[in-house]
């Protein structure tokens, strides 16, 4: 892990094992569009938002309410010059009790400040791990994001800008 991946933190009063399955619910707080399995280890799953971008991810490592670790095996994204620059990385959820209340830490290896996607990647990111995640978590209900509903500001401007 480099001091410039990508990572965003949440602290919630609710248990680890209760965080493990709201992360392994990927369609409750990424995209209500998620394509297979995204809880158990060897999972693979499919990500799209409209023709903006697509993922296919594996899951490389999964301990439950510890850890979760998704290789991304192909990406595209129509607004870079370098449609794939996800590919090869990992998206790594940890996992850990603090006291009373746990910690997620969710850090994108290899999504660092040189790629082209950066500034749109942290800010929904951002929103996903700290919003829509976080609120799964505490309230039982996310932000996932689907055809026709975006989510975050970048997703609303790539859109309308077709």
């Amino acid at each position: 892990m480099s001091a410039q991946d990508f990572s965003a933190t949440i602290l919630v009063d609710q248990s680890p094992e209760a965080v493990f399955e709201a992360v392994t619910n990927v369609r409750g707080w990424w995209s209500e569009e998620i394509e297979g399995n995204t809880a158990a280890l060897n999972d693979e799953f499919r990500y799209h938002y409209e023709d903006v971008h697509r993922c296919h991810a594996r899951l490389v490592e999964v301990v439950p309410a510890e850890k979760v670790v998704w290789h991304i095996l192909d990406n595209y994204f129509k607004f870079t010059e370098d449609e794939k620059e996800w590919t090869g990385t990992q998206v790594v959820f940890e996992i850990t009790r603090t006291g009373n209340q746990t910690q997620l830490r969710m850090t994108h290896q290899g999504l660092v400040p040189e790629f082209e996607c950066f500034n749109i990647c942290r800010d929904a990111w951002s929103f996903y791990i700290k919003d829509s995640l976080y609120n799964l978590i505490t309230t039982g209900t996310g932000k996932p994001n689907a055809t026709g509903k975006p989510q975050t500001e970048n997703e609303k401007t790539i859109v309308a800008a077709e």
